[in-house]
């Protein structure tokens, strides 16, 4: 398809309505290369996060972003399940952020303008590891937060192989930094995986969704204040929804398939949005896994809804659309929002298909109700700041409140989150995988008035393709929505929180200590 010069012209980075879709070709990030080896037996990683100018569409100008070692997504780490390696993440960014910041929020009114802190979202890794959001760091370590204890981490990647994540989790300043750019692809490799001979190499590719909005000179656009505007400025937003979308760094990109099947990785890295995926033909897929690694057997589907930090592995089969093209869509969102990406089946099959849609797929440890010790109430809330802004809360508490969720080392506890909000929240947990046991709604007026939980209907089970393990849950409104989960290996500090970065920020996140 050829362009001309005056389309170029014509295009508004600010104004999507004015870009086309499906001119450039979706790139597929980097692979991670480890830079030695560790005493001849840990692979060993150096990753710098730079600012640098990337090309978000061939009609835009290039756009300012920070990115591990300069690139946006970061490069993606490939790693055995129980190998264990080092990284080294090292802050090379300018002093100055690219975004407005609020100093009203936990750890900016004292703190540097650029602090970095990197954590491997769904990772079973010990505290001093996980990217505590106070252990940040400036440029070359120069000033650090009161509990960063180490320049090197160890990941012993020793869970079932999984489509991990790894992001910026500084805080007050995650939301920023995370849309500047600072995400990439961590994927833990299960022998078990091979074995099910699921597409792989070239026909396995990592999708990771965001939403962006542009300035006119294609720089990347953030809101400095609410609407109606709050006294402070720059001021958190209690919501951000981009007007574009970006697959792996492209603005709504297009992937050459072959006839044959295909293994996508999925992560819904937006801010605030969630996506309800689906193909414009309802063209049907089927999810391998979740968050934390393969479900019991695959889950055929014609919609996929995923909140912000949720992950999905499907299988697409594109072998009786030779010749076809098809949109992938987000039927949450109508007009421009509502397209995601193209697929073109337009690439000869290279050779026979061996790939398998397996019947079943791994085997499954349940964790039953009668396992747990405790269960905990946590309620997912909203209150008014002094400046009248609405301020988000984890069981009416603040960050930095006293600690009050303490699991013991091998206990399993069930979580209740119970929504009170009119929108769902995406809660995820550090540390661990869990399963969700049900939703079940109650009614809402009686629990303001009186603490009550009076249940107004059966527990609904999670959809099947929601029965695997999972790190972030959606905790719908209305809901009382329980998880299990057993803490094992590590104690010491971690956090849990809303994935809605803008309410991460603005403080729905709490600490989490494991005790012995």
């Amino acid at each position: 398809m050829q362009h001309s010069t005056s389309e170029k012209t014509r295009v508004d980075p600010s104004n999507p309505e004015t870009i086309p879709k499906f001119v450039d070709e979706l790139p597929i990030p980097a692979i991670a290369k480890p830079n030695r080896m560790v005493n001849e037996k840990y692979p060993y990683y150096a990753i710098e996060m730079k600012e640098a100018k990337h090309q978000f569409h061939k009609f835009f100008p290039e756009t300012t972003i920070w990115g591990y070692n300069g690139m946006y997504p970061g490069p993606t780490f490939h790693v055995k399940k129980d190998e264990t390696i080092k990284v080294k993440w090292m802050n090379r960014l300018p002093s100055q952020h690219l975004l407005p910041i609020d100093r009203t929020l936990h750890g900016t009114s004292h703190s540097p303008d650029v602090r970095t802190v990197v954590h491997v979202h769904g990772a079973h890794v010990a505290p001093d590891s996980d990217g505590h959001p106070d252990a940040w760091f400036t440029r070359n370590f120069k000033i650090r937060g009161e509990t960063f204890k180490q320049k090197v981490y160890e990941y012993t990647n020793h869970q079932m192989g999984a489509t991990l994540w790894y992001h910026d989790h500084a805080l007050g300043i995650t939301r920023l930094n995370v849309y500047s750019g600072l995400v990439g692809f961590y994927l833990i490799r299960d022998p078990l995986e091979e074995e099910l001979q699921l597409p792989s190499s070239e026909y396995e590719i990592p999708l990771m969704i965001q939403d962006k909005s542009f300035n006119a000179d294609g720089s990347l656009f953030y809101p400095e204040n609410t609407n109606p505007p709050a006294e402070v400025n720059p001021s958190v937003v209690p919501a951000f929804i981009g007007d574009t979308i970006v697959v792996n760094g492209k603005v709504w990109p297009f992937l050459k398939v072959e006839p044959r099947k295909y293994r996508f990785r999925l992560v819904n890295a937006s801010n605030t949005n969630g996506y309800t995926l689906k193909f414009e033909n309802d063209h049907p897929f089927y999810q391998i896994a979740t968050d934390g690694g393969l479900l019991s057997e695959p889950v055929k589907l014609n919609s996929l809804a995923l909140e912000p930090a949720e992950r999905a592995d499907i299988i697409v089969d594109f072998s009786t659309l030779n010749g076809q093209s098809l949109i992938l869509k987000n039927s949450n969102d109508e007009g421009d929002l509502g397209f995601i990406m193209q697929f073109r089946v337009v690439l000869p099959l290279s050779e026979k298909d061996m790939s398998k849609i397996p019947s079943s797929l791994c085997s499954d440890e349940p964790l039953t109700e009668e396992m747990a010790t405790k269960t905990r109430l946590l309620t997912v809330g909203a209150t008014i700041d002094q400046y009248n802004r609405p301020m988000l809360l984890l069981d009416h508490r603040m960050w930095d409140d006293p600690v009050t969720e303490t699991p013991s080392l091998n206990s399993v506890e069930i979580w209740k989150f119970i929504n009170t909000t009119p929108f769902a929240h995406p809660i995820h947990v550090h540390l661990v995988q869990f399963k969700i046991l049900h939703r079940r709604p109650f009614n809402l007026d009686r629990f303001l008035e009186d603490g009550y939980i009076q249940y107004t209907g059966p527990a609904i089970e999670p959809n099947d393709n929601e029965k695997g393990w999972k790190d972030t849950v959606r905790a719908d409104p209305g809901m009382v929505t329980s998880i299990i989960m057993r803490f094992e290996n590590f104690t010491g500090d971690y956090v849990w929180h809303c994935h809605i970065l803008e309410h991460e920020d603005y403080d729905m996140m709490r600490p989490m200590k494991v005790i012995e």
